[in-house]
């Protein structure tokens, strides 16, 4: 079921047609991932998608305005056809069905050379994004940035949820390997997830080890080539910059650090997607801090992508 957003992303024109999905760079929602048993379904986080596209005109003033973060306009920097394709719901019924459906109008996206930029939804909904990227037609590097490991294989007998999708990543053959950054804490990963994870070849950083070495460290641990894929569970940024999720845990990344690791992605190669997700409108302050944190990223990676961003 595709359902219309109130507004356009960046006022972008909104086109649910799958027909008609023929952009430079698309914009899509993915509210639900399979839910555990107990918790809210929908969760708040299925909200965020909505919530962010609400909050355009707070994160730019419009596309002729100059962005500093840009050395220009935005509307300079972006490509011709620029598209919302509003959002892609589970019905709650059979959601490997979903999952395959979804991941195919994503791949179809990505055969045309689409970069496709995502708003989710809970961490679980990464995943047919991740199954989509076998569209991008040559392996692709992970970049994971989160507070949390994410490689339960299941929990509760759930395998498409918010604790798997880089478990499940490390499955599908098209992706070559991930960068995982920003980890601190604790969440569900116990020590067999944690070894299980640096067997198959993931490289962690951890917060501590990004703040005592530098973001010009991490970038180097990246690989040379892209193409990359960026998700970003927005409780890997520190809480001060985005406090509305609902798994906070200090010392995460600054807006410079993550502002900087976008425009060295972009750099290094091709950025084809990236998704924000786990925020959580609720829990949002008056200001919007945390949508106008989301919607600064997605305007780094377009104006980088594009060789704009001031400072790359």
């Amino acid at each position: 079921m595709i359902v219309p957003p109130p507004r356009g992303f960046l006022d972008w024109p909104v086109v649910t047609d799958p027909a008609a999905w023929h952009a430079d760079v698309a914009m899509v929602g993915i509210p639900l991932s399979e839910p555990y048993a107990g918790n809210p379904h929908p969760n708040d986080q299925a909200r965020a998608p909505d919530w962010v596209r609400s909050q355009s005109s707070q994160f730019c003033d419009g596309p002729d305005q100059w962005d500093f973060d840009l050395g220009g306009s935005l509307g300079e920097a972006l490509p011709a056809r620029c598209l919302d394709l509003g959002n892609l719901v589970w019905d709650g019924g059979d959601y490997p069905a979903f999952l395959r459906e979804t991941a195919g109008r994503l791949a179809g996206l990505w055969r045309q050379g689409t970069q496709v930029l995502a708003l989710g939804g809970d961490h679980g909904v990464s995943i047919p994004l991740l199954h989509g990227l076998e569209g991008v037609g040559e392996p692709v590097h992970i970049v994971h940035v989160d507070a949390h490991l994410d490689w339960r294989d299941e929990a509760g007998g759930v395998r498409h949820g918010y604790s798997s999708p880089l478990r499940r990543a490390s499955e599908l053959p098209w992706i070559r390997g991930m960068t995982q950054i920003g980890l601190r804490g604790t969440g569900s990963a116990r020590r067999e997830e944690y070894e299980a994870s640096l067997d198959w070849g993931a490289r962690h950083v951890s917060a501590r080890a990004l703040h005592d070495r530098g973001i010009e460290w991490v970038i180097d641990q990246l690989p040379e080539t892209g193409p990359f894929y960026l998700t970003v569970d927005a409780d890997g940024i520190d809480p001060m910059l985005m406090p509305a999720v609902l798994a906070p845990v200090p010392g995460g990344l600054t807006a410079p650090q993550m502002f900087r690791l976008i425009r060295a992605i972009c750099k290094r190669g091709r950025l084809v997607g990236m998704d924000i997700v786990e925020i959580a409108p609720g829990m949002e302050p008056a200001n919007a801090l945390t949508a106008i944190m989301a919607g600064r990223m997605f305007i780094h990676a377009l104006g980088a992508s594009r060789g704009a961003a001031a400072g790359a």
